[in-house]
């Protein structure tokens, strides 16, 4: 059967039967559903008939395992492999279970019986590698990597591997996205290297591109979680909820339980149905450039002038804030000046005082004075080493927060103002906050 022509039957019997099963076989499961997600289905139905059957042979449970493991149930696929032939794809594919439930050490060491059982040596050791890094572990990661030579170094799984364990180690961006680029090129339908080069350009406010490489990485399977959740995120910022409900679906088909897929289909189901006013949107638009007209732009007199200054009343945002008991209270601010600054006001539509009640508690001081050294460097630090997801990460941008100090100057209620922003990110942000042992303003 051609790997390009596989049909959807054609995976069930490929799962069902008792026939060869390898890695050509699952390199063909795996491009079908890549071509049409459709065939997910069959792959499903598939390991149902296989569970279904009794008295399984070793060579049909480690099949199963590795199709288990292909639909995201890693926990199950650890315990058919385990009971499975013993060979080296059994022992690859417990390798692969094992590092999905952050089981660092026993990935190794399956990794390793695998080789003992024959498996590709390159194969291997990438493999171990991702998994040295994931456990904290970069540079016996970046060692093993380096023993690699040959045509091994031009494919995209080393390129990647590579790419992402420099990083680790603090390599320069550029070197970063040169390793990825390249990963791209050697393959273009490598999901890992699509996914990483789509973060950067995400992470650097290039969304039409990394919109593309998101959408050219979601095609694989199996896809990362990462990209589906990004790339729902994108749409959304697009208006685009319908297919950011699909993206958020896909990990729910493989994933019912997770709470960040589940939570972003419901904010963006409720985004979908929300009547936009494009008029009203307009008129808000006007009425915020008018609110930021400097006082300067009218002629006033010199007393009034000051007292405004003084206030620290710098537009006519400002005053539409400001009542009129609170001009009066001024030194040297008469009844003459509150004349004058009506006038102004009403010549633009306006009313002094008209937003008092929508003034927002101004922040708190920041006085770098006050603090310790350590306190100071910990708010003078960006915010990306939070790690916040893209949403969150993305609502910072809006906000216009590049440090840790600026964001716990805000308030829960000023975050959940951010389009896209809802309480999902909210408490994530206050999680990490609490890791650092700081808060929001009024936590």
């Amino acid at each position: 059967m051609s790997m390009t022509q596989a049909p959807s039957a054609g995976i069930k019997s490929m799962v069902v039967s008792s026939t060869g099963f390898g890695p050509r076989e699952i390199e063909e499961i795996t491009h079908a559903i890549s071509e049409n997600y459709a065939n997910y289905r069959e792959l499903k139905e598939g390991v149902q008939d296989l569970e279904a059957q009794p008295n399984r042979s070793p060579a049909a449970s480690a099949r199963l395992g590795v199709c288990q493991y292909l639909l995201g149930r890693y926990s199950d696929a650890i315990e058919t492999l385990k009971h499975s032939d013993g060979g080296a794809l059994t022992h690859y594919y417990l390798g692969r279970s094992y590092l999905a439930l952050d089981r660092y050490s026993e990935a190794v060491e399956s990794y390793d019986a695998s080789q003992r059982a024959g498996y590709d040596r390159d194969i291997v050791t990438l493999a171990k590698a991702e998994a040295l890094r994931y456990s904290k572990q970069p540079e016996e990661s970046l060692k093993l990597l380096d023993t690699l030579s040959g045509a091994v170094e031009q494919t995209a799984e080393y390129l990647y591997q590579r790419s992402a364990t420099v990083q680790v180690l603090g390599a320069p961006r550029v070197e970063v996205l040169a390793l990825l680029e390249r990963a791209v090129q050697a393959d273009p339908s490598h999901g890992g290297s699509l996914f990483g080069l789509a973060l950067e350009n995400d992470r650097h406010g290039n969304d039409d591109y990394a919109r593309e490489l998101y959408e050219r990485a979601a095609k694989q399977f199996p896809t990362y979680v990462g990209t589906l959740l990004n790339l729902g995120i994108l749409y959304e910022d697009m208006q685009a909820f319908d297919r950011a409900k699909q993206c958020y679906n896909r990990i729910l088909d493989m994933f019912p339980n997770h709470k960040r897929a589940r939570l972003y289909f419901k904010d963006a189901d409720a985004s979908r149905d929300m009547y936009y006013d494009e008029e009203a949107r307009r008129e808000q638009d006007r009425l915020s450039q008018v609110l930021s007209i400097p006082v300067t732009d009218f002629e006033l007199s010199v007393r009034s002038r000051n007292c405004l200054q003084k206030m620290g009343l710098m537009t006519l945002g400002d005053l539409t804030e400001t009542t009129e008991l609170e001009l009066l209270s001024s030194k040297n601010f008469g009844e003459t000046s509150l004349v004058e600054i009506r006038e102004m006001l009403t010549s633009k539509g306006l009313d002094l005082g008209q937003f008092a009640h929508q003034r927002r508690e101004e922040d708190p001081p920041y006085d770098p004075e006050s603090l310790s050294d350590d306190e100071r460097a910990l708010l003078d630090r960006p915010i990306s080493d939070l790690n916040l997801s893209v949403r969150a990460r993305k609502c910072m941008v809006r906000l216009g927060l590049t440090t840790i100090g600026e964001l716990v100057r805000r308030t829960g209620d000023d975050l959940l103002e951010c389009k896209n922003f809802g309480v999902t990110s909210l408490n994530e942000v206050r999680e990490k906050l609490t890791q650092a042992n700081l808060k929001l303003r009024g936590d």
